[in-house]
């Protein structure tokens, strides 16, 4: 390093590179920084002009702002490019008689970081302008600095003014938002901006509606701080069909979608809400009214699903429309609905449930007919210490099975007692689940002709062997099962169970059909067809020993279903019955269209023939006898239970019989004796019966 003269302070200490340049471009000095920056020693350079140390520096930039400064002595300061170094310095020039001064320092590193700043920037402006969404970048101060085109045309704000360049950002945004989404906005931005610089990124998301005059408008906001910026991207994504489609699905997730009234689960938030609310020694004074329609799936039956549906959303404008103020009615499901009744004891709950049960008095129209409708009811009052919705909702459904075995059209206020009978159903339901299957048995039940009173079959009958209860009968276990689908493991273990005793009594010389009860579900889970077949296979039973007794009704629910399955299993061998004939609605152009071989007379025409007749066979009961023959179909008369049953029974014409008078069920271990106790007896049951002979005691 070397001063030119004494009179100039010695620049070695100062932190940036300095050279002298006299009036011809000659260095005069150079610091150690120079030296270092330049990569030159100082003798190499003192004393030689610029641009013979640095040929690549001759017409440069730098050279023209040397010159200028020492013509005119104004300084220069100026970015500059070496290119031999690939580097950039910031270069300071000042007038230094009778040449310059030269400041100079290494900005390559922070020049190059601009750079790369300024191609994201240029990068993030080319990504924010295809984004669909209004979308703007605001600086530190909370002001617009750009936005993209859809910014720019709809502005997000009703005011166009408001959301240009250099305008606050808040106060674009401002018009037709709450106090409290403007707060949550400002707290939001502001928590961006003061995040440390260099951090990570952090995000700001928050969605609002904006109220116009004319409209009503959803948006979700989200911000967030630019890289190594003060600055903040805000995009504003419409929402407003998103937003209307979940308030739709919010609302159909509390309402029933048929009728539009409230569903189960808002009406037992109601009634939560209704429980909790009550205070005093006389506590919620709240009562439940469930209403089931009688006889409605028969309707929905016989005119469809269209007109039950019709009905359905009529029952419910006119149970609302009935209400006192402040209570409230909702749809359960299926032919249920609930009403909520506030301040209601007792009597005032049932007046309640007698005027609802008034609104079935006038028929309801639909499609051009005029259907009559009644409804059960069950009422329950809340306890004063009452919080459970679910038990109130319990006990007056409780009160309306009562009301339903009661007859039609009736009102039945809970008691104590009808819990008690709900917990059986709800016991039953369980151990039909669990381990109850292991203990049905079953017992049988003798079919016999009556042209020669010989045993021609049984039907198999189940029975629930309760650990605690003893032997139970169907009709206190078998609508459970129907009720929650368990009638279908029932109904697999029955036909393998009975399957499997039939070829067992076959390889004793006792050749017995077998009849089983099929349930309406079997045809549902279209596995009948499966079960019958494995059943068979593995007991080796003849397909025609096998008889499936089906109901009018069952067949009644789904006809095309059950008559597909049905036509598979009489191809097979296996024979088709008709239980309980005369107590369904079944059409019977409908009924004989179905592969059936046998059609059993309900004990029902027997009591009313015999009522009706006065000892006479019945018209009707002869007249079912003969299309039966006509159409090549057997007949079998059930519930003879006397003598002058089994007299109209057969001057009916019937083919086969069944009753107590010719044979009560009995255990399986008991047929074989039983059967051979007829055959040492004569053969003839109905002979023996006819005569009084006590069959149940011949063995």
């Amino acid at each position: 390093m070397q001063p030119d003269d004494g009179s100039r302070p010695d620049l070695g200490t100062v932190p940036d590179a300095v050279f002298r340049l006299d009036a011809e471009g000659r260095f005069t000095y150079v610091n150690a920084a120079a030296e270092f920056l330049l990569d030159k020693r100082a003798e190499d350079l003192l004393g030689h002009t610029a641009g013979d140390c640095f040929p690549a520096a001759v017409n440069s930039l730098a050279e023209e702002r040397y010159w200028q400064v020492i013509a005119d002595g104004q300084p220069r300061e100026f970015d500059f490019f070496f290119e031999p170094q690939q580097r950039w310095y910031e270069i300071r020039v000042f007038a230094d008689p009778p040449g310059i001064s030269v400041f100079f320092r290494d900005v390559d590193s922070r020049y190059r970081a601009d750079a790369r700043r300024e191609a994201e920037l240029r990068r993030f402006a080319s990504v924010l302008e295809a984004l669909p969404s209004a979308t703007v970048l605001v600086d530190s101060d909370g002001r617009i600095v750009t936005g993209n085109r859809a910014w720019e045309s709809t502005l997000a704000v009703p005011q166009r003014s408001l959301g240009v360049p250099g305008s606050d950002y808040l106060e674009a945004v401002r018009t037709g938002l709450a106090p409290s989404d403007v707060e949550a906005i400002d707290a939001g931005l502001r928590r961006l901006l003061a995040a440390p610089t260099g951090t990570v990124p952090v995000t700001f998301d928050h969605e609002y509606p904006r109220s116009t005059p004319t409209t009503s408008s959803w948006f979700r906001l989200q911000a967030s701080r630019v890289e190594l910026s003060q600055r903040v991207v805000i995009t504003h994504t419409d929402i407003t069909e998103r937003v209307r489609s979940e308030q739709a699905l919010a609302w159909r997730a509390r309402h029933d979608e048929l009728t539009g009234l409230p569903n189960r689960g808002t009406l037992l938030d109601l009634v939560a809400a209704a429980l909790a609310a009550g205070s005093g020694e006389e506590g919620p004074r709240v009562a439940l009214l469930v209403l089931d329609l009688d006889g409605f799936k028969t309707i929905n039956d016989s005119l469809g699903h269209g007109i039950g549906d019709q009905l359905l959303r009529q029952v419910g404008h006119r149970l609302a429309a009935a209400l006192r103020p402040g209570d409230a009615v909702g749809r359960l499901g299926s032919d249920q609905f609930v009403v909520l009744a506030h301040d209601c004891d007792s009597a005032e709950a049932a007046g309640l449930a007698f005027r609802l049960q008034s609104t079935f008095t006038r028929p309801f129209p639909a499609s051009g007919i005029s259907v009559p409708l009644s409804a059960s009811v069950g009422v329950a009052v809340a306890q004063p210490d009452a919080r459970d919705p679910h038990q109130l909702l319990s006990d007056a459904d409780a009160a309306m099975f009562a009301a339903k075995s009661m007859g039609r059209d009736r009102v039945r206020l809970f008691t104590p007692g009808l819990r008690e009978a709900a917990r059986w159903r709800l016991e039953v339901a369980t151990r039909l689940r669990d381990e109850a299957v292991d203990q049905l048995v079953v017992h049988y039940q003798p079919v016999v002709r009556l042209d020669t009173g010989a045993v021609e079959g049984v039907e198999a009958l189940v029975r629930w062997q309760h650990p605690e209860r003893g032997l139970l009968p169907p009709d206190t276990f078998l609508s459970v099962a129907e009720e929650t689908g368990q009638i279908i493991p029932i109904t697999r273990w029955l036909l393998a169970e009975t399957t499997r005793q039939a070829a067992e009594w076959a390889a004793q010389g006792l050749p017995l059909r077998m009849s089983v009860n099929v349930s309406a579900r079997h045809f549902a889970a279209e596995t009948l067809v499966r079960d019958v077949r494995l059943a068979l296979r593995e007991s080796g039973l003849p397909p025609d020993r096998l008889v499936l007794e089906l109901t009018e009704t069952s067949i009644a629910e789904d006809p095309t279903r059950a008559e597909d399955q049905l036509k598979v299993l009489r191809r097979s061998g296996v024979r088709v019955a008709i239980d309980d004939f005369g107590t369904g609605w079944s059409s019977l152009a409908q009924l004989f269209a179905l592969p059936i071989g046998i059609l059993k007379i309900d004990r029902s025409l027997l009591a009313a023939a015999e009522q009706v007749t006065g000892g006479e066979s019945g018209a009707v009961l002869t007249a079912i006898v003969a299309l039966t023959r006509t159409l090549g179909i057997q007949a079998i008369a059930e519930g003879v239970e006397t003598a002058e049953h089994l007299r109209m029974v057969r001057e009916a014409g019937c083919d086969l019989v069944q009753g107590w008078l010719l044979g009560h069920p009995m255990p399986a271990a008991d047929v074989p004796g039983w059967v051979r106790g007829v055959q040492d007896a004569g053969g003839d049951v109905c002979a023996l019966a006819a005569a009084g002979t006590p069959l149940r005691a011949v063995r």
